[in-house]
Formats: C-alpha cells, sequence, structure tokens
C-alpha cells in the first residue's frame, strides 16, 4: 500500500498525529507493535496508574477521613483483584476509543514491528505475515521503555518496573522503590494508601528533582505522613530476587556503610530510555545521540528529509501531552502551515495526593541565570474551599520579573493542581503579568483562588487571605 504518512506507533504523539494528518486530507496508516493501540500511556502508563491511584485514594479516605465527615464504616477492606480489574476495564474502553477514532478518520492500522527497508519503505512483521508498506513521509513514535540496569537483576517477578507494578493483585507488606521521581512516587504513594510499608531510595537530596524546591519539600511533608519512608542521598548497591521477596542494599553516598532491606517486591523507577529498537534506523542514516534519542531539527524532522520523530524518542520531558503537541505541529508542518511550540510552556504533573503541577522556570534556573525576580505564595490551608473538603496541604508558588511582573513560573502542590495549571500556562502564553491574575475574578469558595491569592503576593500588595 502507498500512504502519504505513515506513523510508526500508536502512543498519544503518534496516535494523535495520525489523527491530524489525516484530517488534514492525507492518506494515512498507523503501525502498533502490540495488539492494543496507544502505547505505554494508555496500556501500562498514565491511563492505569491514574485509575489505581484514584481508587486507592478512595480508600484512604474511607479509612481516614471518612468519620470526620460523619461518614461510618464497618468492615472497610480492599478487593485488590477488583481494583485491578476497574484498572484494566477503564484501560481497556480507552484503547478502544483510539481504535475508533481510526477508523473515523479512516487511517489503516497494522499490527506488528515495523523498521525501515528504506526511505519510503517500512517491514511491519506481524505474528502471521510480514507485511510492506510505501509512505512519502515517516513519523516515528514509538516512544520509551524503563530504565532496568542488569546489576538490579529485573526478574518481572519481584524485581520489577511499573509495567508489572500495575498488576499486583495482592498487597504487599514491603515495597522498595528505587527512585523519587514522578513515577517512583506515584506508584509508591497507591500501596501506601493501601497499607504497604514504603521505603524509596533516592540518590539525590529531594525528591522530584527536576521541579521547583518548595514543591519538593511540601510533597515530601505529605507523602511522609502516609507512612512512605525515604532515603535521600542513598545509592543503590545491590538487588537479589527470590520466589518470594527482594533484597536491596545501600548505602549513603559518601560511606561505605552499606543497608539491607528485605522487601516483597523492588520497583525499579529511576527512569525511561527512548525505544528505537530494531526500527532499522542504519538502514536511512538516521543518527541519534548519546542517550539513544534521535536527532531532530526544530521542525522535528530527522536529517533524512521526510522522516519525522516525536515524543520519547527525542529530546526534552517524557510527557504524553508533549507527544501529543509535537504530534500535531509535524501533521501541521507537512501541510504548509507554520506551527509552534514553546517548550517552558510545557506543564508538568504529579499525580499523587496533594498533586504537583508546575510550569515555566523554577525558582533555582531563575536564580542561575541571573534574572531579578519577585515570589508570591499561598497556602491551601488558608483557602475555605480547601479546608471544606479537607485537602488543606501544600500551596501555589508564583514566581514573576522584578521589572516587568511577568509571570515567569508557577508551581503549585494541592487539590488538583492537575486541573489548576491550565490557568498558569493561559496567562505565561500571553505573556500575563501577576497583577494581571491577582485582578482576576475567581469564584469562590474553589481552589483557584489560591492562584489568585499567590498572584496578588507576587505583586507585593500582600495576600488577602494570609
Amino acid at each position: 500500500m502507498q500512504y502519504d504518512v505513515t506513523v510508526i506507533g500508536s502512543g498519544p504523539g503518534g496516535y494523535v498525529a495520525a489523527i491530524r494528518c489525516a484530517q488534514l486530507g492525507m492518506k494515512t496508516a498507523i503501525i502498533e507493535k502490540y495488539d492494543t493501540l496507544g502505547g505505554t500511556c494508555l496500556n501500562v502508563g498514565c491511563i492505569p496508574s491514574k485509575a489505581l491511584l484514584d481508587s486507592s485514594e478512595h480508600y484512604h479516605n474511607a479509612k481516614d477521613k471518612f468519620a470526620t465527615h460523619g461518614i461510618n464504616l464497618k468492615d472497610l477492606k480492599v478487593d485488590m483483584k477488583q481494583m485491578i480489574k476497574r484498572k484494566t476495564d477503564v484501560v481497556d474502553q480507552t484503547c478502544k476509543g483510539v481504535e475508533f477514532l481510526m477508523k473515523k478518520n479512516k487511517i489503516d492500522i497494522y499490527h506488528g514491528h515495523g523498521s525501515f527497508i528504506s526511505k519510503n519503505e517500512i517491514s511491519i512483521k506481524g505474528a502471521e505475515k510480514t507485511t510492506k508498506v510505501t509512505s512519502q513521509k515517516v513519523i516515528i513514535a514509538t516512544g520509551s521503555k524503563p530504565i532496568c540496569p542488569p546489576a538490579f537483576n529485573y526478574d518481572k517477578n519481584r524485581v520489577i518496573t511499573s509495567t508489572e507494578a500495575l498488576n499486583i493483585d495482592s498487597i504487599p507488606k514491603r515495597m522498595v522503590v528505587i527512585g523519587g521521581g514522578v513515577i517512583g512516587l506515584e506508584l509508591g504513594s497507591v500501596f501506601a494508601r493501601l497499607g504497604t510499608q514504603i521505603d524509596v531510595i533516592e540518590y539525590a537530596d529531594r525528591i522530584i528533582a527536576g521541579m521547583d524546591k518548595d514543591c519538593s519539600k511540601e510533597l515530601m511533608r505529605a507523602l511522609k505522613k502516609i507512612g512512605i519512608k525515604f532515603h535521600l542521598k542513598h545509592m543503590v548497591t545491590a538487588v537479589k530476587g527470590t520466589a518470594k521477596g527482594a533484597t536491596i542494599k545501600f548505602k549513603k553516598r559518601d560511606t561505605e556503610d552499606e543497608l539491607e532491606i528485605k522487601a516483597d517486591y523492588c520497583l525499579v523507577a529511576i527512569g525511561r530510555r527512548a525505544y528505537t529498537d530494531g526500527l532499522g534506523l542504519e538502514n536511512v542514516g538516521i543518527s541519534t545521540d548519546d542517550k539513544g534519542r534521535i536527532n531532530v531539527n526544530g521542525h522535528l524532522e530527522t536529517e533524512i528529509p521526510g522522516i519525522f520523530a516525536i515524543g520519547d524518542v527525542i529530546q526534552g520531558a517524557m510527557l504524553a501531552h508533549k507527544a501529543e503537541e509535537e504530534g500535531v505541529l509535524v501533521a501541521e508542518y507537512m501541510s504548509g502551515q507554520k506551527p509552534h511550540i514553546d517548550y517552558n510552556l510545557i506543564p508538568g504533573v504529579v499525580y499523587t495526593w496533594p498533586e504537583v503541577a508546575a510550569v515555566g522556570q523554577t525558582e533555582e534556573q531563575l536564580k542561575e541565570a541571573g534574572i531579578n525576580y519577585k515570589v508570591g505564595k499561598f497556602p491551601f490551608k488558608a483557602l475555605g474551599r480547601a479546608r471544606a473538603s479537607m485537602d488543606i496541604e501544600g500551596m501555589v508558588k508564583v514566581l514573576a520579573n522584578g521589572d516587568t511582573d511577568e509571570v515567569l513560573g508557577v508551581h503549585m502542590v494541592g487539590p488538583r493542581t492537575a486541573d489548576m495549571i491550565a490557568e498558569a500556562v493561559a496567562i505565561m502564553e500571553f505573556r500575563g503579568s501577576a497583577e494581571d491574575v491577582a485582578r482576576m475574578s475567581h469564584a469562590h469558595p474553589t481552589y483557584t483562588e489560591a492562584m489568585k491569592e499567590a498572584a496578588l503576593d507576587a505583586t507585593g500588595k500582600r495576600a488577602l487571605h494570609m
């Protein structure tokens, strides 16, 4: 078959790119290695993890907060198999939704491993046969895989990654999480809420090290309250899994004194790597950097004209919504439009509870760059809406230019900040000021009032309710 565009990979970047290409009149095909569409995000990432996060939070609230609300329960317990079943149902529905969108937009679906024969020819090795398609243009959107060093003895049984953690159908007594980043903290909080003792081992001096320091402090304070133990500035020296558990040896960075924890599971969550295995990049002369990511230009085109790459296989944050924006950009660029992405305005979110959300520059980055800035903060505990829902942990922090008052960064820890961060993105997209936010009417009582108050604080006029 001959296509205008063929997309390799059906994750958020790939399927969104395919849809936009089809909407713009291109004959489009999409190739997916696995049986279901949606990639890591829909199958073993964003969607299933959020399903479990919500389920575990419901249980946690029922156990620890309902009585305060005047709701008394008897014989409360977790049906872990049902929780996993619900997660699986959510995943199935979402993946079927993507398949529907492919059919609706007349996009041809191929299941199998896609690899380049030449610039315009792609081989698709399926379970039963190998197919070949030709395409004027190609978009590589094959995503990423978890990093798991050989020394950690990853066995998919007791030494696991996020993929296996999403299907644990009985509550472990103890779990060690290697890595204090987004994935480790989200999944760690799922099991901590259900009663598992969680130990997080992190090499850096704080969790979510890429985010603003105030967010790190607020989140760690909240996670300690649900029983998570943190071992910061520690490095893992050995991991060994058995049929029924795992032994993790680790030590402080600056000492030789070794510590040991025996747990039911060891979750390795130290990051992800670009997944380009078996793509046949060498057949077309596409190069990668020292981290295995595909090199692209400002239009996300590789050094081979007509072949593009998006999402986790190129530089930048490994975020589903970043990949989606890139998919749209490539499709529109192919059609002759002039789209752009401001990567500074791609928000980052940690879906723990409280949630963490951020966009723009951190205070540390502004200091390093020598930029004159102002800081405004407001705690959720001062909001009537937060007190009403018993979600009083966290704060909103607004960073504004000290000379122009333009908002340069917004950092939030609290209830529904994953949704609230969109207001900050919108303000920064139009280069709004802290005073602009402070003068906007925010409905009362809402969580978003914290944004208004923090912006007011940043202007130097002081917050009203603090």
